[in-house]
């Protein structure tokens, strides 16, 4: 008898499993990937969005990039530090 009562309680407090909505590429333009894939080392504003506090890189999972575009993204942002548009550290 308690056993049933353990399994009814744990079934109860499991939560439903929610859906999520697929993140969108930030350096897709209208929609499309552009090609060749290529994020403009100058565009700042964009690069910026894709860094976090401390000046880091965020990953593929947290942006919503494709590998492609990640790695597109990641040479960019390396591009921009070495030409000091970008510091390497954050604030």
């Amino acid at each position: 008898m308690a056993r049933r009562l353990q399994v009814n309680r744990i079934s109860k407090r499991r939560a439903k499993a929610k859906v999520r909505a697929k993140k969108k590429d930030p350096t897709f333009v209208d929609g499309q990937r552009p090609r060749p894939m290529y994020v403009d080392y100058k565009d700042v504003d964009l690069l910026k969005k894709l860094t976090n506090r401390q000046g880091k890189i965020i990953g593929r999972r947290k942006n919503g990039c494709g590998a492609v575009s990640q790695h597109a993204v990641t040479q960019a942002i390396k591009r921009a530090r070495f030409m000091a548009l970008m510091p390497y550290a954050g604030e």
